[in-house]
């Protein structure tokens, strides 16, 4: 469960601090993962409760450029700034 965002925490440059969208799901609450993100210095920030229209807008966004960008791909090599100034913005559009 940690290999995923620990590999993300290492490729960050020192003034990289990104926000971690959460749905309150249990990793959320769990130490390990509330002490992984202060340690890389990550905002968390979750869905209000009962607030379906705002989580699944998240969740449409992420899911549709997760699947879209990220599945049968290699982004070794590529910074954060080319990501989100290139790739990023070409991929939402073309959705």
């Amino acid at each position: 469960m940690n290999d995923m965002p620990d590999g993300a925490i290492s490729q960050l440059g020192e003034e990289d601090h990104p926000i971690i969208h959460s749905d309150r799901g249990c990793h959320y609450r769990w130490p390990g993962w509330i002490s992984r993100m202060e340690k890389a210095g990550l905002e968390r920030s979750m869905s209000p409760k009962r607030c379906s229209p705002y989580n699944s807008a998240c969740d449409g966004l992420f899911g549709r450029l997760k699947n879209g960008m990220f599945y049968n791909r290699d982004w070794t090599g590529v910074s954060i700034q080319e990501f989100a100034e290139n790739t990023f913005l070409n991929c939402f559009v073309s959705f």
